[in-house]
């Protein structure tokens, strides 16, 4: 819940309202409010964008251990309906996902995963979709390419 301390994260104006113990789901809650609204009224697109931000390379970093180096890459939105109502995004990263990860890390020592993020109101509706990919890299293989001055 140290997320909500985090001045940057709070700027968003969203609000992590559920952590897993193992940090396998996470739940950010984003309300319709004066910091959050534009100049039409729905939630603005920078909080909708900036609220999906580093959780899954955190969830990552928790599953995996010190022996990794994650970075976010690349992200992009999609506006399928304007938020006028508090909107719930939900992070998951199941077992099966860790598994393969370290099962790709053992063959290529670097990758990247794509994920997808739905921030949806309290009826199920998906008014924003992210897709946020991230980059996983063994961090010896990580500082060896720093080393040779070569970018992930």
């Amino acid at each position: 819940m140290g997320f909500n301390l985090h001045p940057a994260f709070r700027g968003t104006g969203g609000r992590v309202e559920h952590v897993a113990p193992d940090l396998s789901h996470i739940r950010v809650r984003l309300p319709l409010s004066w910091r959050t609204r534009n100049v039409v009224g729905s939630i603005y697109g920078g909080s909708l964008f900036a609220v999906t931000d580093g959780l899954h390379p955190l969830m990552i970093m928790a599953a995996l251990g010190k022996d990794v180096i994650v970075w976010d890459k690349a992200a992009f939105i999609r506006y399928k309906k304007p938020g006028l109502t508090t909107l719930f995004a939900d992070f998951v990263l199941p077992p099966e996902e860790v598994l393969a990860i370290r099962n790709a890390l053992r063959d290529r020592q670097e990758l990247d995963r794509t994920y997808e993020v739905e921030l949806k109101d309290d009826k199920g509706v998906v008014h924003t979709v992210v897709e946020r990919t991230v980059y996983i890299a063994d961090k010896n293989h990580y500082r060896s390419k720093q080393t040779r001055g070569e970018t992930p």
